[in-house]
């Protein structure tokens, strides 16, 4: 959690630097604004430890993403990120335990070394996520399942090539860390798991700036 209060403060500083800074965000004409559609993979990379023993883990996911983007500067732009994702949740490999939705907005700080320069736009980012659990549902023989999320530490690379002055393909890549925490109960035996999902979210899609 320290780690994630310094990351927040650390962004929060680069941010208030940013705005105060009195360069404008240009882009050959283009305004400050850009959005993205993109089709992702979600790849949890998960770790984990059950009261009971044994391991838990997730599947993979395949979902839309919408993120939308603000330049505060010509090279540095702030990132809002949205999707949700279903995932399957098992016991030791074979014995389905659920499945849940996850909504994990993500907050990123983006830089942009060729912004306004070439038809190729690279960028870097770093942020936060915080990460909801929604309509879990049980497998049978199990029953109370509950959820938590939390907030997590993002980083992100990617590229945009612009077609024309507005529209443009992207392909992106994000490695997020997230604990996530869960308790059920088979049969009568409560079960609880501690598990970091830390996934690679992968995608690619189209990008259009105004």
């Amino acid at each position: 959690m320290k780690k994630q209060i310094s990351t927040l403060a650390l962004l929060a500083t680069v941010a208030a630097v940013a705005v105060s800074s009195p360069v404008t965000a240009q882009d050959n004409g283009a305004s400050n604004w850009q959005i993205r559609g993109r089709l992702i993979g979600v790849i949890p990379q998960e770790s984990s430890t059950v009261n009971i023993g044994g391991k838990a883990s997730a599947d993979n996911a395949v979902t839309p993403e919408l993120d939308i983007t603000y330049f505060l500067t010509d090279k540095l732009g702030l990132e809002l990120i949205a999707a949700t994702s279903k995932h399957t949740l098992h016991y030791n490999t074979t014995t389905k335990v659920g499945s849940a939705w996850i909504l994990p907005p993500t907050l990123t700080l983006t830089y942009h070394p060729m912004r306004g320069e070439s038809n190729l736009s690279p960028y870097i980012g770093a942020g936060i996520n915080y990460s909801l659990f929604y309509n879990n549902k049980e497998a049978t023989g199990f029953n109370g399942q509950d959820m938590d999320g939390g907030v997590g530490f993002a980083l992100q690379a990617g590229a945009d090539y612009w077609l024309n002055d507005n529209w443009g393909v992207n392909i992106d890549v994000k490695k997020i860390w997230l604990n996530v925490e869960a308790d059920t109960n088979l049969g009568t035996t409560p079960v609880h798991v501690d598990m970091d999902l830390d996934p690679w979210v992968v995608g690619a899609g189209v990008s259009y700036r105004f």
